[in-house]
């Protein structure tokens, strides 16, 4: 009998025609190594932040003061807020007010307070993680962008008297009775300004936001103290000068979680635990 063999190249075709075709790159994968490359770390142009952060707080301004004041609601908030307050038994602000009011040299220290620090200390930490931080920079200074683009949904959708404004609240204008130079609060300048949009208070959302990132990434224990005591003392100031009830902070405190819980959805872990440093942009 003969023996029937299978030639060699017959025995290549039976296998290339057996073997599953080779898979091409999956199209999810290619999508991830794009995210990633958006997400890694990489020092900030100076120029663009500059721009950014010019138009992003102009636009800021333009959408604050261009909601309607929609005085008639705003005070009805107010009203509610304020009753709100007692029932939980927190409505201590006319008592603060009162009292810090009593020393001159004190409340007009807040006034100025509140009318200049809110940016000098948040554009002071924002130069800051540029110039230390740059690999940190952009996931934190998302933080602080969907913060105040949290705000101003709720300056529109909750139009809201501060205290100060309040029919029968009995509170006092500590801007107007010191005159206090420079403030948008009270005064000429309150023109210029949206003065229905107290809630939330974005003096809590950003100063958290400054003492927290200090806390965070300061080395020297006396600048983290005073990163921890910022935003403490500006819930004071804002109190004890009317412009706020502490539910606003409360409001400044969710905008400010949302803004975190952005950041670390885009960047896989919060910003303070990326690499402190970064490669320079192509």
């Amino acid at each position: 009998m003969g023996v029937t063999t299978t030639q060699p190249d017959e025995e290549a075709r039976h296998d290339a025609t057996d073997a599953p075709a080779e898979a091409a790159p999956p199209t999810r994968g290619r999508y991830a190594a794009a995210l990633d490359r958006w997400r890694a770390p990489r020092r900030p142009r100076l120029w663009f932040e500059i721009v950014l952060i010019a138009v992003s707080y102009w636009v800021y301004s333009l959408i604050r003061n261009a909601v309607p004041e929609q005085q008639a609601a705003a005070l009805r908030n107010a009203d509610w807020i304020w009753k709100a307050e007692h029932i939980l038994g927190i409505a201590v602000e006319n008592s603060v007010n009162h009292a810090v009011n009593g020393v001159t040299w004190l409340i007009v220290g807040m006034n100025y307070y509140y009318a200049t620090l809110h940016f000098v200390v948040t554009i002071g930490v924002l130069v800051w993680l540029f110039r230390c931080h740059p690999g940190r920079y952009a996931a934190t200074r998302l933080v602080l962008f969907a913060t105040t683009g949290a705000a101003l949904l709720g300056y529109y959708l909750y139009p809201l008297a501060p205290p100060r404004l309040m029919n029968g609240g009995h509170f006092i204008d500590t801007v107007q009775v010191h005159e206090t130079w420079g403030s948008m609060a009270s005064g000429n300048l309150a023109e210029m300004s949206n003065q229905y949009a107290a809630m939330p208070s974005m003096h809590i959302g950003w100063s958290v936001w400054c003492g927290v990132t200090i806390v965070m990434l300061a080395r020297p224990l006396w600048v983290r103290i005073l990163g921890a005591l910022y935003p403490a003392t500006t819930l004071l100031v804002i109190v004890s000068t009317a412009n706020h009830f502490w539910l606003d902070a409360v409001g400044g405190l969710l905008c400010l979680s949302l803004g975190f819980a952005l950041s670390y959805a885009w960047y896989g872990r919060f910003s303070y635990r990326l690499p402190q440093l970064a490669p320079a942009p192509a």
